[in-house]
């Protein structure tokens, strides 16, 4: 009599899956089926949870959550933690907010996927730049005042040594992640490499969820916006012309939202 057989265990992979900015609606399909399936799901705290909701409780999940100057865990022991568990078996989701390359470090697990021979997938995500600024009515493109967008984290080392005067002013938008804590070193930065003080200046805080609020003041006003408001991350910084736009006074939904703007006459 034969046999069958046996299975073979299947190969481990690794996904890098973006989470985007926040509201659960926003999830690609291909994101949900991937939680749902999963065996271990590997998330940032930036990942909404709403998001996390989705998973299944039988998968196992694990936090890898960073703060400023403080890390759950540093990025190389991220890279390892997740090709072991892929060479181990496992169908790993890597669930990062907004999308995987968008100052998520995506392009470095990549990197030490490939080198570990695990076969590994990305999986776009809404990034939060364009997810919080279209829902808080920002667009960061506009015929009448920007052909450009440049996307630049505030939390870059040695930000006083980087020229920034081609990233705002006429006909451009400049979107700062990860910015809250040096709004005054970057206004002050810009305004040296000669973009206008009066330049407006949109604060998006927590987009997409319940909680956005949308704070509008001008650029040499930024750094006292922040601390007076109290703004918590996450949070968006839109530097240009668009910030004035009318549409983002209509585009939150509710009264409580409408009331939380903080609209400054621009003068450009």
């Amino acid at each position: 009599m034969e046999h069958a057989p046996a299975s073979l265990p299947s190969a481990g992979k690794l996904w890098l899956v973006g989470a985007g900015p926040g509201d659960p609606e926003l999830l690609t399909l291909r994101a949900a089926r991937l939680l749902a399936s999963a065996d271990l799901v590997v998330h940032d705290g930036l990942v909404g949870a709403g998001v996390l909701a989705l998973i299944p409780s039988h998968v196992e999940r694990i936090s890898v959550a960073k703060q400023r100057s403080r890390h759950t865990m540093r990025q190389d022991r991220i890279n390892a933690l997740i090709v072991r568990e892929a060479q181990a078996g496992k169908q790993v989701v890597r669930l990062k907010g907004g999308d995987p390359f968008i100052f998520g470090r995506g392009g470095e697990e990549l990197e030490a996927a490939r080198e570990a021979g695990v076969a590994c997938e990305v999986v776009p995500g809404i990034t939060a730049a364009a997810g919080c600024a279209a829902q808080a009515g920002l667009p960061l493109t506009h015929r009448a005042d920007a052909s450009a967008v440049s996307f630049v984290a505030g939390q870059c080392k040695d930000l006083t040594d980087q020229d920034w005067s081609g990233l705002a002013g006429h006909g451009r938008t400049l979107v700062i992640y990860m910015g809250l804590a040096t709004a005054s070193a970057i206004a002050d930065k810009l305004i040296a490499d000669g973009v206008s003080p009066g330049l407006p200046v949109a604060v998006v805080e927590r987009g997409t969820t319940a909680e956005a609020r949308v704070l509008r003041t001008l650029l040499t006003d930024l750094g006292d916006l922040v601390a007076r408001e109290r703004v918590q991350s996450p949070a968006l910084i839109v530097v240009g012309k668009v910030a004035a736009r009318a549409d983002a006074l209509d585009c939150l939904g509710g009264p409580a939202a409408a009331a939380s703007l903080k609209d400054i006459s621009c003068d450009y």
